[in-house]
């Protein structure tokens, strides 16, 4: 690979200015393909196959009312005064002239709704005092029935007696007409009585089915009291838009729409504010925070290379490299749903990535200029020895990025995907682009006073003492101390997506929340959706209304449920779906165990046998990403720590020094949860990160910082450990190659960090609230790592594992390849000028040294051949 990189190196110094526009070409393609077949950029998570998703399936097959996404509209006077019957009007009129554009179902006028819900409980109100008049009613009629009942029986009692007087007298023949006469009467005036009990007994069972739906209406509302459209001060209303499409499918352009509408009402006295749902978008890309991460990293980078040409370069090749990557992963957004996150962490690894690849590069090339190599030699040998390092360091970041699609959650394979791809481009862009540039430039890479000293031997003094045992020591035990203090937040860290509140203060999307839970409760921005499915079809609305009720009231009686309203039965009448609001907000704990408690409870017993129970909503959705998430993250874990093991064996050619090295990695990444957890879920130092609403962890960042940190810090490691490897192979001791390693390493490994840290950093005030934790991250896992583990911890177990630390097994040392990641063997067969000399001078004097008698240093029969 090293003499390969060194031709491409050559070819690229020599064919400058095909390189140059053949990237600027590609730069074009790319645009070219983003213009004609980007789509959608989503900002919505989900997982196929989780219990809401199933649920959320079910509704939008069998529910066709229920099929299309929702959103809200959040209405509240500005002087905290009712609304008046002007503002109430115009924000009607609003609301129709919403609910017409293409893709609004409805858009519904919480006036009108709260009144329906007023008129509702009033009719039910209005309802018992009808009925209890007509029970007055039909018991009077019911006495008036007894009474005449009565005076048929005496009537009837007087002709049986005319009648038995009659036959006693012998007159029964003469009085028989007047008898009969008489019975004919009475038998009329029977019937007429008996249809009228028959009449009174029909209005009864009317009036006992009415009181019984009444009855169960009632309990029906009872279920919903605290459920309003317009809060009770009058000052806030909810308008609720139904959409055509599910709300992961809606298109940007009606939601800027809708928020265009919203923000050019100018309803005297009224703020509009659209919610999370219509308001989220994909994030702005670049913003003053990262502009200013890039500013650092140019005044770094002015500071340690002296010119302006040497700064500019890295930010050229990284921004090239971010350019094509960036444009060619969006060009397939049209084919492939993209998170918004997505293409934004493809930018910061890019861009970060992209300047310190490009600096090993530089700095390589500068320090074998000012030994006097030849322009372009210099080129290919600073390409062939730090590219082949870059190459190799940037596989382990491409691996362990690619390895999230292990998990087998798409959303995060694909941003794995992309992740690694702009690596990967940045890895060619270090290779090609800056090689050309730097020929470009010629010796202009040195600053004035570093050309007037080209040829000089170097006489940098080269640490010829290890540290003390008694410092390593304390600095292994207090660094470990302090890390270990740091990662104990991570205890309790808690996993969701963002809400509405963690959004800026000043966004549309947090002032509908906060005004929303203010004047409703929190619970009202995360409502759940229960589906029942029922264990037959149900028939007819008294049938539907009842099972709505038991099932209703079996909900109700789980702990954490504010409101309980049905919302429809299904096409086929096979289920039955209910809106269930909560008293926590949608990342509440409270909310969590309501969900759990409501799948747990299924299925439950009623009348018509057992109910199974399905939950959905952007609440419980959120829930099941996040504990699918949680799973999945020990495994991805095990896979990336097995990976830098066998990685490390083969490059360090050791056992101990991957175990140090992999270790290091575990408790700077505890270390990194554990500040993300005090921070943006517990609030410390919350104002200086912009942290106004702590709520849990962004619930795929654990997994995605995994990824990242352990190729971030496999590269440090490798740019730091192979020093120390060089040396002790070369014959210093173990413990003075260490001191060599540091030394050789660490000026360009802290100017590469502190670049990294700056890029990331810039992300932490971008005005997304998933970039922010992301840019945070990402930041302190790499000052962590890179000045704490690798500049620390790991120089000191080294020094204290002493010749252990590069102990191979014999024959593991004959079967594992010989990978010469920083180009050794190509040094060697290129010595020109006093090029290899000065080399071994600044790490070990003489390359001709021999290792220390007795040492087993591994590889070094394979390093002298």
């Amino acid at each position: 690979m090293a003499g390969l990189l060194y031709r491409l190196g050559r070819f690229a110094a020599r064919r400058r200015w095909l390189v140059i526009v053949s990237w600027i070409v590609i730069i074009a393609l790319a645009a070219l393909g983003y213009g004609l077949f980007r789509g959608t950029i989503s900002s919505s998570v989900s997982i196929p196959g989780t219990a809401t998703s199933k649920v959320t399936d079910e509704l939008t097959r069998d529910f066709s009312a229920a099929s299309g996404g929702s959103g809200t509209l959040v209405f509240t006077t500005e002087n905290g005064d009712a609304f008046t019957a002007q503002q109430k009007t115009e924000i009607g009129a609003l609301l129709k002239d919403i609910a017409r554009d293409r893709g609004v179902d409805s858009a519904v006028d919480p006036f009108v709704n709260q009144r329906k819900l007023v008129d509702q409980r009033t009719k039910a109100a209005d309802g018992s005092t009808k009925i209890a008049d007509a029970r007055k009613q039909l018991a009077d009629a019911q006495a008036q029935l007894d009474s005449g009942r009565k005076q048929l029986a005496t009537a009837q009692q007087q002709v049986d007696d005319q009648r038995a007087q009659a036959e006693a007298s012998g007159q029964l023949a003469a009085a028989q007409p007047h008898l009969d006469a008489a019975q004919a009467q009475l038998d009329t005036q029977q019937k007429t009585l008996d249809a009228n009990q028959k009449k009174l007994d029909d209005n009864a069972a009317t009036l006992e089915h009415k009181q019984q739906t009444l009855t169960d209406s009632k309990r029906l509302l009872a279920l919903s009291t605290d459920l309003r459209f317009v809060s009770k001060d009058g000052a806030t209303a909810i308008g609720t838009l139904q959409f055509s499409t599910p709300a992961i499918e809606l298109p940007q352009s009606l939601k800027s729409t809708i928020i265009d509408q919203a923000e050019n009402a100018d309803i005297d006295g009224v703020a509009v504010h659209a919610s999370n749902d219509i308001a989220q978008s994909m994030p702005a890309v670049v913003g003053a925070g990262e502009i200013a991460g890039i500013v650092i990293a140019a005044i770094v980078l002015l500071v340690m290379l002296g010119t302006i040409v040497g700064a500019g370069l890295p930010l050229i090749s990284a921004l090239i490299g971010v350019g094509v990557s960036a444009l060619g992963a969006l060009a397939f957004s049209g084919v492939v749903e993209f998170m918004s996150a997505t293409p934004t962490l493809g930018l910061m690894l890019g861009l970060a990535v992209g300047i310190d690849y490009s600096l090993f590069i530089l700095n390589r090339h500068r320090t074998q200029l000012k030994r006097g190599v030849d322009v372009h030699e210099s080129i290919g040998l600073a390409n062939g020895t730090s590219g082949n390092a870059v190459v190799f360091a940037g596989a382990t970041v491409i691996i362990a990025l690619l390895a999230l699609n292990v998990t087998g959650i798409p959303f995060l394979g694909l941003m794995g995907t992309v992740g690694a791809a702009a690596v990967a481009v940045a890895i060619l862009v270090a290779v090609t682009f800056t090689p050309a540039m730097l020929s470009l430039i010629g010796p202009r890479i040195l600053n004035k006073k570093e050309r007037g000293t080209i040829g000089h031997a170097d006489h940098h003094r080269v640490p010829q003492k290890p540290m003390k045992t008694w410092r390593a020591i304390v600095t292994l035990v207090l660094g470990v101390a302090v890390l270990g203090v740091i990662a104990l937040p991570a205890a309790q860290m808690r996993l969701n997506l963002p809400t509405g509140a963690s959004e800026n203060v000043d966004t549309t999307q947090y002032k509908a929340y906060k005004a929303v839970e203010d004047a409703f409760g929190a619970g009202q921005n995360g409502p759940l959706v229960v589906v029942a499915d029922l264990p037959a079809k149900v028939v007819g609305d008294d049938a539907l209304l009842t099972q709505e009720v038991a099932i209703g009231e079996k909900i109700a009686d789980h702990k954490h449920v504010v409101t309980v309203v049905p919302i429809g039965a299904s096409d086929d009448k096979t289920s039955i779906a209910f809106q269930v609001i909560p008293s926590g907000g949608p990342d509440s704990e409270s909310t969590e165990q309501l969900v759990h408690s409501l799948r747990d409870s299924s299925p439950i017993s009623t009348d018509a046998g057992d109910v199974k129970l399905g939950v959905a909503g952007n609440a419980s959705g959120a829930i099941d990403v996040s504990e699918k998430l949680g799973q999945a993250l020990p495994l991805y874990l095990l896979v990336v720590v097995g990976l830098s093991l066998i990685i490390l064996i083969i490059v360090f050619r050791s056992i101990l020094v991957p175990v140090t090295a992999t270790a290091g990695f575990v408790l700077s990444l505890l270390a990194t949860f554990g500040g993300l957890t005090a921070i943006f879920q517990f609030g410390w130092l919350g104002a200086l990160f912009g942290v106004h609403d702590p709520a849990p962890i962004l619930s795929f960042l654990p997994i995605i910082m995994v990824g990242v940190l352990f190729g971030l810090a496999m590269d440090y490691q490798l740019f730091l450990v192979s020093g120390m490897r060089e040396a002790h192979v070369h014959g210093a001791s173990a413990r003075v190659a260490v001191q060599r390693g540091l030394h050789a390493g660490r000026a360009v490994v802290t100017a590469a960090a502190i670049i990294m840290i700056s890029v990331f950093a810039g992300f932490i005030f971008a005005d997304s609230a998933m970039i922010k934790p992301i840019g945070f991250g990402l930041a302190f896992g790499v000052l962590v790592d890179a000045f704490v583990v690798r500049m620390l911890l790991i120089p000191a177990a080294m020094h204290l594992l002493g010749r252990a630390a590069w102990w191979l097994p014999k024959w593991l040392d004959r079967i594992i390849p010989d990978v010469d990641v920083e180009g050794a063997k190509l040094e060697r067969t290129h010595p020109v000028g006093d090029h290899a000399a000065p080399r071994s001078t600044s790490r070990d004097r003489s390359h001709s040294a021999t290792p220390e008698k007795g040492l087993p240093v591994a590889g070094h029969s394979r390093e002298a051949r």
